[in-house]
């Protein structure tokens, strides 16, 4: 229910990440609090489940819920998480269902002890692996890729987990980042291709896994280094071990990450996604030198670009949208007559700020174009002159199957309407998208062949 209140209530025309993973291995130390903060700093990743398992050394005890990282824990489930080592995950469904059964870290007993995992990205081949997995006996109690990923593992006949893990690995396709805890060690496993990021960090005498740096920060840990594509590191009480038992594949970093989906103050793969989005703005005012009275960006994601494109434009720079960073996913469903109030709810246009201006607004994606027609007809009725709307990423023209809900082909307008077409469903003066070459310069050092761009050219890497 809660992605259904995320995409009917506020009508979100973005596309949306699977979700975050942090671990933390560090006795002596509070894990499980320190696991909480580090989710609140990767909510943005994930708002409709949360969940937190800790081992003692003996057991892994696993708690989660539907919502929010501050409203699935209070005070009194922290305290009763008592071990040395914690995993936390935040998640939005894009395989599977939004329902309390997938909600992660996922929790098993197999021949050895215990094992919990969380995962971040999507199974390409997931069908085809439960199909084997269920002809074979296996039961399952969730929809849930990760699911298939530790029966995949203990099903291996290996000597160890490690050998299990090693020969998963060698059956999974797609992205994959991954965090496991046994009841004695963490593990950290990047997919070969690097789609989704995972880095780790020193804290005192301990170690923490998280998907984006900004949530070492948050704990106050010191970066190290991202898990390179393909790795699988190893955490306990000798420090890190790191295997690197693939051959290099062609890195295919998700280019989104930089685009919408990482926080401003995270560093992925050595490119800081602030100086990333500012690069976004600026090549937009290469290719697109509009004139207009005042910039304008779509909060949140739109502020960088939209700053950069202002400067380089010389042209001044305001706030015409307010946003309201308390809309959240606890608000009742709408009837059905009131439902067009959504994008009000979450965005309000200064009026004092717009009125009589030729408005350069810069929005960061256009997905299904539902939200960006809702918005230009605001600003309008604001009293703007002219509206025209730039975009600081190509067209979004085909359906990522790698862990982000961008919808169903048909559903996508870009994939459908030329831009003409877009310009006019959307009420805009003039609609121009960043285009894929301006893409890949803003986000040097990344080379081109080291991003994957497949929602905006149809270039699957798998």
């Amino acid at each position: 229910m809660a992605g259904e209140y995320c995409r009917l209530f506020l009508n979100d025309d973005k596309p949306h990440e699977a979700c975050g993973v942090f671990g933390i291995y560090a006795p002596g130390q509070d894990v499980a609090r320190i696991t909480y903060y580090g989710l609140y700093a990767l909510q943005h990743r994930g708002q409709e489940s949360a969940g937190i398992a800790v081992s003692d050394g003996n057991r892994i005890i696993c708690r989660k819920g539907m919502g929010l990282v501050g409203e699935v824990f209070t005070e009194d489930i922290l305290e009763k998480l008592q071990g040395s080592i914690a995993l936390g995950h935040v998640r939005y469904t894009t395989a599977g269902d939004s329902i309390i059964e997938n909600a992660e870290p996922l929790n098993f007993y197999y021949r050895d002890g215990m094992i919990a995992i969380g995962h971040n990205g999507s199974l390409t081949n997931s069908a085809e692996l439960r199909r084997e997995l269920e002809d074979a006996g296996a039961v399952f109690q969730s929809t849930a890729d990760s699911e298939l990923i530790v029966s995949l593992i203990v099903r291996a006949g290996a000597k160890d987990l490690v050998s299990g893990i090693l020969q998963a690995m060698e059956k999974i396709e797609g992205s994959y980042s991954l965090v496991m805890l046994t009841e004695k060690r963490m593990f950290g496993i990047r997919d070969p291709y690097g789609m989704r990021p995972l880095c780790v960090g020193r804290l005192q005498d301990g170690y923490v896994l998280a998907s984006e740096s900004c949530a070492l920060d948050t704990v106050g840990a010191q970066f190290i280094r991202d898990i390179e594509p393909g790795e699988v590191v190893i955490i306990d009480e000798h420090g890190i071990t790191s295997l690197r038992p693939h051959k290099p594949h062609r890195k295919a970093l998700c280019a989104f990450e930089f685009v919408y989906f990482a926080r401003p103050d995270s560093v992925i793969d050595g490119l800081s996604v602030q100086k990333a989005r500012y690069a976004l703005g600026r090549q937009l005012a290469k290719e697109y030198p509009l004139d207009g009275d005042m910039v304008i960006p779509v909060p949140d994601s739109g502020v960088s670009s939209a700053l950069s494109y202002a400067a380089e434009r010389g042209l001044p720079f305001s706030e015409g949208l307010m946003k309201n960073r308390y809309v959240g996913r606890t608000f009742i469903r709408p009837a059905q007559t009131i439902r067009e109030l959504g994008v009000r709810l979450k965005l309000n246009p200064i009026k004092e700020i717009v009125s009589g201006k030729r408005v350069i607004m810069i929005d960061d994606s256009i997905v299904r174009g539902t939200t960006s027609g809702k918005i230009v007809q605001m600003i309008r009725e604001a009293g703007a002159r002219e509206v025209h709307l730039l975009v600081s990423s190509p067209p979004v023209t085909h359906s990522c199957y790698y862990g982000i809900d961008t919808s169903s082909r048909g559903e996508l307008i870009a994939a459908s309407h030329c831009l003409e077409e877009i310009c006019q469903h959307i009420g805009a003066d003039s609609l121009n998208y960043l285009s894929l070459p301006g893409l890949h310069a803003a986000l040097a050092p990344c080379q081109p062949d080291e991003l994957c761009d497949a929602c905006f050219c149809g270039n699957y890497p798998i």
